[in-house]
């Protein structure tokens, strides 16, 4: 049955009678609860390592769980349940702890049931950290808000895996919680259930695997909770001040992170490796879903930096960089993307997207279908600067207006092409300057831009190995954009404009490296004539599809 009817509950909704507006929480210093599955006993008083009770059933309705309160789990045990926590609020000077003590392997919390292990309705000021989430059947945390805003919790160092992995044949349901969308973190859904906001909500140390998705937040749309509506019938209230930092992805069949509906939120300093791992097609190679490992949805002003995206396969999407359904004046910068379906391919929902950035990023062997800088109704404003794109599939630069297009190196892989509509061009209002383009030809529009093979230092590490050569044509040799950053891709101090996501004054190459060869005249000709070539071939082959 579903967990309002569980023994824990009535323990745990001891203040949901109070209006939020008005609630008066009184702190409770150093009360801490004491639960051990291997040595406690439900008739101890709870209060002490030494007098800990076995498991949740020991709460009887009396215990006030408020600001100031500590319930912990001692390492080693497992403990089976799934509970729902309403109107439960610390302060952000005492927020209410659920975290573990002891030594050994951080504590398990489980459900065998198709739930989520822990549901937070209304709450603020909660932290949960040092803990295991396995939920074979359902999912780990939902935070949702039916009556008032909540704010300030924290997920710290949990590990979430164990839960529902594996081929599907249609994208998840992230309407309603964690569990139906077989996900780590579920944050309201889409669509959401109120007007009410998930703010300053900190995730942070956390690892997710075997595990279909990872953190899923999401904002409100409108009165009438259609994220599918017109355009003019957009209301969203955002969720405010989240961050996402630290965090690992890994062995996942779908998405790792969704900043749906945010304002101001970052994500930093994560990895998602071998994320969206399910293909999306059926037995005919027909498309069935589409999933990208970190994405916004209908957010403004957000930012995820410093990230390695990698190993992603599913058919339809499988990018790192992707903007969806009217977000604007959001950034992805100081990406490693790499061996993914694509670096990026982006999605205005209604009219143009604007004021999006991709900067000092480095994408290598993104190759496994084209990349789109924009798709749907395009993007307006949009700045894609500062980059290294390293064997890539065909890139299409289309669907752009009034954005820059600068200091970028686009490099595809062998037979890949890329493409432009120089109709669209002509109107479009474009700046496109200081870039080079290796293995292809320049698009007319950027028709003065270098066309070399970069001189980088190479090596086996790809993460830097495209690091400019000492005396490399692009040192000094991109354009100066005034965005106010100091470090380039590789965490170096900017001392030259340079062309793409390397900012230095160029490394030497040692005898562990092994610098580019320059090409010659009659190898440029040769490249030069076949890139033509196939470019002609695709233009015949898109008309005779036509």
């Amino acid at each position: 049955m579903k967990k309002l009817l569980c023994v824990v509950l009535s323990a745990l909704m001891v203040i949901t009678v109070t209006p939020f507006a008005v609630l008066e929480i009184q702190a409770v210093d150093n009360v801490t609860y004491y639960i051990d599955a291997i040595g406690g006993d439900n008739a101890n008083s709870g209060m002490s390592e030494d007098e800990a009770w076995k498991d949740l059933g020991a709460f009887n309705g009396e215990q006030a769980l408020t600001a100031g309160v500590s319930v912990l789990f001692k390492c080693g045990g497992t403990y089976d349940f799934n509970v729902e926590l309403r109107d439960i609020a610390g302060t952000k000077e005492s927020p209410f702890i659920i975290s573990s003590y002891g030594e050994g392997e951080r504590p398990i919390l489980t459900t065998q049931a198709k739930d989520e292990i822990l549901t937070l309705i209304d709450c603020s000021y909660i932290t949960i950290s040092n803990l295991q989430m396995v939920a074979p059947n359902g999912g780990g945390i939902w935070i949702d808000t039916l009556n008032r805003t909540s704010e300030g919790i924290v997920i710290d160092n949990v590990y979430f895996h164990g839960m529902p992995n594996g081929k599907v044949n249609a994208r998840d349901d992230m309407s309603n919680g964690a569990a139906p969308a077989r996900a780590a973190v579920m944050v309201k859904g889409l669509p959401a259930r109120s007007r009410y906001a998930v703010n300053d909500l900190t995730i942070k140390n956390c690892e997710v695997y075997d595990c279909a998705n990872g953190f899923m937040i999401w904002g409100s749309w409108n009165d009438e909770q259609n994220p599918w509506c017109e355009e003019e019938d957009a209301d969203p209230i955002y969720n405010t001040g989240l961050l996402i930092e630290g965090c690992y992805f890994h062995e996942m069949d779908a998405e790792a992170v969704i900043i749906g509906i945010c304002d101001g939120a970052l994500v930093t300093n994560c990895r998602a490796i071998d994320t969206c791992l399910g293909e999306g097609v059926d037995e005919n190679g027909e498309i069935l879903y589409f999933t990208a490992a970190m994405w916004f949805w209908g957010s403004e002003n957000s930012t995820i930096q410093y990230c390695e995206i990698a190993g992603q396969k599913n058919y339809g999407d499988g990018m790192t960089v992707d903007f969806d359904s009217q977000t604007n004046n959001c950034t992805y910068q100081y990406i490693y993307s790499h061996d993914n379906m694509r670096f990026m391919c982006n999605n205005a929902k209604a009219s143009p997207q604007k004021n999006n950035t991709v900067r000092y990023c480095l994408s290598v062997n993104d190759n496994g279908g084209r990349s789109a800088i924009a798709s749907g109704n395009g993007e307006d404003g949009f700045n894609f600067y500062n980059n290294t794109i390293i064997n890539c599939g065909d890139f299409h630069v289309r669907y752009l207006t009034n954005s820059l297009f600068a200091n970028n190196i686009i490099m595809p892989e062998e037979g890949a092409i890329i493409l432009w509509n120089l109709s669209e061009e002509a109107v479009a209002g474009n700046t496109y300057k200081n870039n080079c383009y290796g293995q292809t030809i320049n698009p007319i529009m950027d028709i003065n831009s270098m066309n070399v093979i970069p001189n980088f230092v190479g090596g086996s590490d790809s993460r830097t190995a495209y690091q400019l050569a000492e005396g490399s044509a692009l040192i000094g040799a991109g354009a100066k954009i005034d965005d106010g950053l100091t470090e380039d891709f590789f965490g170096n101090k900017i001392t030259s404009t340079n062309i793409g996501c390397y900012g230095g004054s160029g490394e030497a190459v040692t005898d562990d490296t092994v610098d580019s060869e320059n090409e010659g005249v009659i190898e440029k000709f040769i490249r030069i004539i076949k890139t033509i070539f196939k470019i002609i071939v695709n233009e015949i082959r898109k008309l005779a599809e036509e």
